[in-house]
């Protein structure tokens, strides 16, 4: 998903992916490296996305694999001192909006440090999605 790569990467260090919620759709379905429940909803997936932008240093995609409307963004990434290997799976629907985003992280090492440090912003990133949702009645 090209327009999603390019997004990430030109603002993943600003803290903040302006315009991601643009590329989401409505029921999007965000599955989290570190938590078992999957996310629902543009409101909750933006706001997770901008805490996850806050946390990750020195990103790049290193590999992009794509078949259709299924994409494999393979990303390298550090959380503070840890280095993080992962990657963003990705399911559109015939708009081209995200119907599916599941990230994997490895080793356990940077899986730990991206659930404290996202655990960190939960509270911001729960405030960011109720506002979004408030602003969308």
């Amino acid at each position: 998903m090209k327009a999603f790569r390019e997004l990430v990467e030109r603002q993943v260090a600003t803290g903040e992916l302006r315009g991601v919620d643009d590329l989401l759709a409505d029921d999007v379905v965000f599955r989290s490296p570190v938590a078992f429940t999957p996310y629902r909803g543009k409101a909750i997936t933006t706001a997770i996305l901008h805490g996850v932008s806050r946390v990750f240093s020195d990103f790049r995609y290193v590999n992009v694999i794509e078949d259709g409307r299924h994409s494999a963004l393979v990303f390298e990434t550090k959380v503070g001192d840890i280095a993080v290997h992962g990657c963003d799976f990705i399911t559109t629907d015939d708009d081209g909006l995200i119907t599916e985003l599941t990230v994997m992280v490895r080793p356990l090492s940077a899986a730990n440090a991206l659930a404290a440090a996202m655990g960190d912003q939960f509270e911001r990133i729960q405030a960011e999605a109720a506002a979004a949702t408030e602003g969308t009645r």
